[in-house]
C-alpha cells in the first residue's frame, strides 16, 4: 500500500511520464498540422502586442488565483487555515503531476502527500481534494449537455450524436461511487482492511506495520467520510466563496483561446468558444493519456477549424495549451524539486537533532 508519508518521486519514472506526455502531444499536434490545418503554419506577432501580453498576464494570474482560492476556502471551511502561498504552490505541483499520470490519478496522491505535510489529516486532505474536484464536475457535468444540444458549431460531429451514451455512463458511475463514499464510507473499509491483510500475509508488510496502517486505514477513512458533512457545516461563506471561486477559475480557463482569436483580428462568439472549450474539458475526462496529451490538441483542432484559418489552427492550439496546461507544469515541476529539496533539508535536521 502506498504511504502518504511519501510519494514516488523516481527520475526514471517521472522522466518516462514526460516523455510520453511529449511524445503524444506530438503526435496530436501533427494530426492537427497535417490533416486540420492544411499543413500551414505561421507565428503572428499580433500575439506579441502589449494589449494582449498584459491581457494574458492578467488571466493567469486570474486563472492559478482562483484555482489556488476554490481549495482555500474548501479547506477552511473543513477547520484547516493554511496560508495561501502553500496552497499557490499545490496549484502547480498539481498541474505538473495530473498531467504527467493516466486519468490524473498522480495529482491526487501528490495533493494529499504535500496537505498532509502542512498539518492536514490525511482523511481531511482527500476530502478537500475529491470536493475540490466535484465542485468543478458539477459546473462541467451540468453544462456540458446543454452545449452539446444547443451548439451549432457541434452539428454534424460525432461527438454530438453519440456521446450521450458515454456521458451517462461516466455520470452513473461518479455519482454510483460518490453515493457510496458519502453514504457508506464504512463499504469501503472493509475491502481495504482484506488488503492489508493481504499484504501481509504475503510477506509485503510486517505485522507491526500491518497493525498500525489497519488502525490509520480505518481513522482516516472515518475522517474521510465525517469530512464532507464538516465541510457543509463549515461555514456558508467558505461554501460559497468555494463554489464562486471554481466557477470562475472554469470560467477563466475557458476563455483563453477567446482571447487568442480575437487577437488574431477574428470575429468571436465568446459563447461559443466557451461551449466548445466545455465539452472538450469534459472529454478529456474520459482519456486514459496523461493530461490528455494528443487527445485534448486533436479535438481543440477538430471543434475549432471552421473558427481559424488553418495557419492560425496550429498557433492557437499550442498557445492554449501553453497557457493552460504547459505553463503551470514546468512551475509545477520546479516547486516540486524545490519542496523535496526542502523536506530533505528538514529531515536531516531533524536527524542531527535526535
Amino acid at each position: 500500500m502506498a504511504s502518504f508519508d511519501s510519494i514516488p518521486t523516481s527520475t526514471r519514472r517521472l522522466a518516462l511520464s514526460g516523455v510520453l506526455f511529449v511524445a503524444l502531444t506530438a503526435v496530436g499536434l501533427y494530426i492537427v498540422y497535417e490533416q486540420m490545418a492544411q499543413q500551414e503554419l505561421a507565428f503572428d506577432t499580433r500575439l506579441l502586442h502589449p494589449w494582449v501580453i498584459l491581457a494574458v498576464l492578467a488571466m493567469l494570474g486570474l486563472y492559478y488565483g482562483s484555482d489556488a482560492l476554490r481549495l482555500h476556502y474548501t479547506l477552511k471551511a473543513l477547520g484547516h487555515h493554511l496560508p495561501f502561498a502553500s496552497v499557490l504552490r499545490l496549484v502547480f505541483i498539481n498541474l505538473f503531476f495530473s498531467n504527467i499520470t493516466p486519468m490524473a490519478t498522480g495529482g491526487g496522491f501528490a495533493q494529499i502527500w504535500y496537505l498532509k505535510r502542512q498539518g492536514v489529516h490525511v482523511g481531511h486532505a482527500t476530502a478537500a481534494t475529491t470536493i475540490r474536484t466535484l465542485l468543478a464536475v458539477a459546473f462541467i457535468f451540468t453544462l456540458t449537455p446543454v452545449c452539446l444540444l444547443t451548439l451549432p458549431a457541434l452539428d454534424g460531429e460525432v461527438i454530438g450524436r453519440d456521446i450521450g451514451l458515454a456521458l451517462s455512463l461516466f455520470i452513473f458511475l461518479y455519482l454510483g461511487f460518490f453515493a457510496i463514499v458519502f453514504f457508506r464510507t464504512r463499504w469501503l473499509i472493509g475491502p481495504l482492511s482484506g488488503l492489508l491483510s493481504r499484504l501481509h500475509r504475503l510477506h509485503l508488510i510486517s505485522e507491526q506495520r500491518h497493525r498500525r496502517w489497519q488502525y490509520k486505514a480505518r481513522r482516516e477513512m472515518l475522517r474521510f467520510s465525517t469530512s464532507f458533512g464538516l465541510y457543509w457545516r463549515g461555514g456558508a461563506r467558505y461554501v460559497l466563496l468555494s463554489i464562486i471561486f471554481t466557477g470562475l477559475f472554469l470560467l477563466t480557463m475557458f476563455s483563453f483561446p477567446a482571447l487568442l482569436i480575437v487577437a488574431l483580428g477574428y470575429s468571436v462568439d465568446y459563447l461559443t468558444t466557451l461551449g466548445l472549450l466545455l465539452v472538450t474539458t469534459f472529454v478529456m475526462y474520459f482519456s486514459p493519456t496523461p493530461g490528455a496529451s494528443g487527445i485534448s490538441e486533436g479535438l481543440f483542432g477538430r471543434f475549432f477549424r471552421d473558427i481559424l484559418g488553418g495557419q492560425h489552427l496550429l498557433l492557437v492550439t499550442v498557445a492554449w495549451r501553453l497557457l493552460t496546461i504547459y505553463l503551470g507544469m514546468i512551475i509545477g515541476l520546479l516547486l516540486f524539486r524545490r519542496t523535496l529539496h526542502e523536506e530533505l533539508l528538514s529531515a536531516r535536521e531533524h536527524d542531527k537533532a535526535s
